[in-house]
């Protein structure tokens, strides 16, 4: 960021009076410049045990499977967006059944909201951003072409929810891929 959105001058960096961190402000106007994470809501989703993984088509991670999730839009809630992710990448109608996990992957300041869904259908078809999307036995998931450790972590634990039927809320930093349930008090 150089210039400043509100009037046009040149930025610095700097501790604003009041605050603790380095900002991005405008000497000229005083506008603090808030750089904040990024919102990646989507969702988890199965039809009769099976569950809706899409390969991604576009950078990163080309080639790899995971879950259909991706930037939160201006204008939108969580659950719209989680919806619109779901059908711009593989088509399907579903149902919100419930949150699932909230986690951070701080080094590169994203926060992830991802839902518990329920498909309407069988029916899919492949988005732009996907090469090929595919309703997975859990016991068929391609594990070793799961690129983000996080959706690993989290996929295992929805195979095991899913097959007890008992789902429980997972939050937590993705530090080396772990997401930790929150009721189980984990660290």
């Amino acid at each position: 960021m150089n210039f400043c959105t509100d009037c046009g001058h040149t930025l610095v960096v700097r501790i604003p009076a009041g605050d603790t961190v380095s900002r991005f402000v405008c000497d000229e106007c005083q506008t603090v410049h808030y750089q904040n994470p990024k919102l990646i809501t989507g969702c988890i989703t199965h039809w009769k045990g099976k569950i809706l993984l899409c390969r991604r088509a576009i950078e990163p991670r080309v080639g790899s499977w995971t879950l259909p999730a991706g930037y939160m839009e201006l204008g939108e809630s969580l659950e719209q967006a989680a919806l619109r992710e779901v059908r711009e990448e593989t088509g399907a109608k579903i149902r919100l059944d419930s949150l699932y996990s909230v986690f951070d992957i701080e080094h590169i300041d994203h926060v992830y909201i991802i839902y518990r869904g329920v498909m309407l259908g069988p029916e899919i078809v492949v988005g732009s951003e996907c090469s090929e999307v595919h309703l997975f036995e859990p016991a068929e998931i391609p594990w070793d072409n799961i690129y983000y450790p996080a959706i690993k972590e989290l996929l295992l634990r929805y195979k095991d929810d899913l097959a007890s039927n008992s789902f429980s809320l997972y939050a937590g930093t993705s530090e080396k891929g772990k997401i930790f349930r929150l009721e189980q008090g984990e660290p």
